[in-house]
């Protein structure tokens, strides 16, 4: 579905120019008479008889206007503004019309019929209007084309507009469904499905086009700020998301392969992003996710939306700790950006309306909540006692359904959705769609806060190193080395994941021979694992070394570099990994990054790779660093350009490299040789 520019039932229409044409202005009417006569009643999922007696009249008023066209007639300048209304209200109708047979708007449509047909009304009601004072005297019009006007007007007035009986009945079964969703009462089956019989929603695709397009309409809401309609559209979504997977027992034309990057991360959420609680990315003052993070002098971070309002009022302590400001400069904390960038992104959050953020963590109504919870219960049940056929399906449910939000995840989390899916997994070794929609379902649910538990505590840990080694295709091997990602956010897990002798080798496995996104999803997950020092000689053992050095030489794809270049600078503060990054011929490759890589991350990467090599393994890198023209340049750059910590590792690389020149000039005049007396610097 492409995006829309408009809500629903908002008729965006104009005002003709005031020095339009006449002719110019009597096509256009024409055209928009022709456009709604075109429609066709049948085709209409609600309010049939309005749509009919609506093309009816506009079939007159069109056959008024081709008359006056086709007999020539002056239409003199003082009929322009009555006729420029009756074009105002032809868009308008057109508009309507449109809405009325949009695509996934038929349960929305049924949930306002009175409002439609009130519109309805009032539109026809301005036709007759603006024929009304339309002064056919000044045109030189014989007495059909006059009666033909008046006949027009008559109808216009008389025409009743009202919610067909059908509709109405629809809409009262509606009503009282989500009247007892928002009480926690689960509905009858076959009242929903009657809503989805009357309103022709035949097939899960039908279904889940109406839950995109009411998606999309929550936040086009939330982008105007005009929320009154979240809550009912919200108990939408959940009515229909409940049907889809209760209802519709197969999901035909969907394509269930996930193929594509599960975790798209920068290299500052490497680093930063599995030891911050998503908590941190609210504003002490608001408590809203922050858009625009700025620091104050104390160190404290807020949302510079509310600091300035905080500051403006007089006030010059800080909110949090009650400090007194020493000055009033707001540093954006572009870290903490890019870290909530990514924390939304991954949660399908909308960063720019506060209430779109918030709905994804809560609920947009009772309706929707009890709706997602009862849907909850449904999918677990089935994937612990279904059919083969039931559990794949449910899988797939729950995968689409934890994609949504937050507050899903944590129903499907609650219900203990992830026991049975991992043993769904477990069972289907050669079964690929079964494996894509278990371990993709998986991948969402581990994002949840609880999931990693969740999935440890089950047993969860070797089913999924099962499909990491064995996995029916590459597509799902790469999301399961996401998995592993979220399981090594968590302190306690780092642990036993990199214990498990085969978990690490077959990351590597997968950093050697994956795909782009599969070895971008390894590197990260390595990198989670190496938080914990006792991991770094497994990773190295493991011949990761050499299959990153493979990255930076092959690569093209500057954040995987940035990120294998990452991971390189966390193995490289250990000796055994300076050691063997030094062993894969990498400094005259490091030092080319340094000089080439157009990422900031990536040459501050280097620049500790380089460092750290110095420190571990002493004057020998020096040496080769003291030699090489393009290092100091670099440097320099990095700590006039670089962040606070970059900067500060390119002074002390340069420093390094200062002392060894000095050193060995000083050397040339004693008796020992250069190296020994740089080695003794160390």
């Amino acid at each position: 579905m492409t995006p829309r520019d408009r809500r629903i039932l908002s008729f965006p229409a104009v005002h003709p120019c005031g020095d339009i044409s006449p002719p110019t202005l009597l096509a256009s009417l024409i055209t928009l008479s022709q456009s709604v006569c075109n429609f066709q009643p049948q085709f209409f999922p609600t309010q049939r008889r309005n749509a009919r007696e609506t093309i009816r009249q506009i079939g007159i008023l069109l056959v008024l206007l081709q008359e006056i066209r086709d007999r020539g007639l002056s239409i003199p300048h003082s009929t322009i503004l009555c006729l420029a209304e009756l074009h105002f209200a032809l868009q308008k109708i057109n508009f309507l019309m449109q809405d009325c047979t949009l695509q996934g708007a038929r349960l929305l449509m049924l949930s306002k019929s009175q409002h439609v047909a009130s519109q309805f009304c009032c539109l026809i009601r301005a036709v007759a209007t603006s024929l009304d004072v339309l002064p056919l005297q000044d045109f030189d019009v014989c007495a059909e084309v006059r009666e033909l006007a008046e006949l027009v007007t008559r109808q216009a007035r008389k025409a009743k507009f009202e919610v067909d009986p059908s509709d109405a009945r629809a809409w009262k079964t509606l009503h009282n469904v989500l009247r007892l969703f928002a009480r926690g009462t689960e509905p009858d089956l076959s009242s929903m499905q009657g809503i989805i019989d009357y309103l022709q929603i035949r097939t899960w695709t039908d279904c889940n086009k109406e839950i995109s397009f009411l998606e999309e309409e929550i936040s086009l809401e939330c982008r105007d700020r005009d929320e009154r309609e979240v809550p009912l559209l919200s108990s939408l979504v959940g009515f229909l998301s409940y049907c889809r997977g209760v209802l519709f027992e197969t999901t035909e034309d969907i394509n269930q392969s996930e193929g594509r990057c599960s975790t798209e991360m920068t290299p500052l959420t490497l680093t930063l992003l599995t030891s911050v609680n998503p908590e941190d990315f609210r504003c002490p003052i608001s408590l809203e996710l922050m858009t625009d993070p700025v620091t104050v002098s104390t160190g404290q971070t807020y949302d510079r939306a509310s600091i300035q309002k905080w500051l403006k009022a007089g006030n010059t302590t800080c909110p949090k700790t009650g400090e007194k400001l020493t000055n009033i400069e707001l540093v954006p904390n572009t870290t903490l950006k890019r870290l909530i960038q990514q924390f939304c992104a991954d949660n399908g959050i909308s960063v720019n309306s506060p209430s779109n953020r918030n709905r994804n963590i809560v609920a947009g109504s009772p309706a929707a909540a009890h709706a997602v919870q009862f849907l909850a219960w449904f999918l677990t049940r089935r994937l612990a006692f279904g059919t083969h056929e039931q559990q794949q399906k449910a899988a797939y449910e729950i995968r689409v359904l934890a994609r949504t939000s937050i507050f899903n995840r944590s129903c499907l989390i609650e219900v203990g959705a992830v026991p049975p899916l991992l043993e769904l997994l477990a069972s289907a070794s050669n079964d690929k769609p079964t494996q894509e929609n278990a371990i993709s379902a998986l991948l969402k649910l581990s994002k949840h806060p609880n999931g990693p538990k969740n999935i440890i505590t089950s047993g969860g840990l070797n089913v999924i190193l099962s499909v990491l080694k064995n996995g029916v295709s590459l597509e799902i091997r790469q999301v399961t080395a996401a998995i592993m990602f979220y399981l090594s956010s968590v302190k306690e897990y780092r642990k036993i994941i990199g214990e498990n002798p085969e978990v690490i080798p077959a990351l590597v496995e997968l950093v050697k021979e994956g795909t782009t996104c599969g070895r971008k999803n390894a590197v990260v997950a390595i990198f989670g694992l190496l938080l914990l020092p006792k991991n770094h000689q497994r990773v190295v053992a493991a011949g990761a070394v050499p299959a990153l050095l493979d990255i930076l030489v092959s690569s093209d794809k500057e954040e995987l570099v940035a990120e294998s270049l990452a991971v390189l600078a966390a193995l490289a503060e250990n000796a055994d990994g300076a050691r063997a990054i030094l062993e894969g011929s990498a400094l005259a490759l490091i030092t080319g990054m340094l000089r080439s890589t157009t990422s900031h991350a990536g040459k501050e990467h280097s620049a500790s790779i380089l460092l750290s090599l110095c420190v571990n393994i002493g004057a020998e890198v020096v040496a080769v660093l003291a030699k090489d023209p393009s290092v100091m340049p670099s440097l320099y750059s990095l700590v006039t350009g670089g962040s606070s910590q970059g900067s500060k590792k390119a002074r002390f690389l340069i420093k390094v490299i200062q002392d060894f020149h000095e050193t060995r000039t000083s050397g040339l005049k004693g008796s020992s040789p250069p190296q020994e007396r740089s080695l003794h610097v160390w």
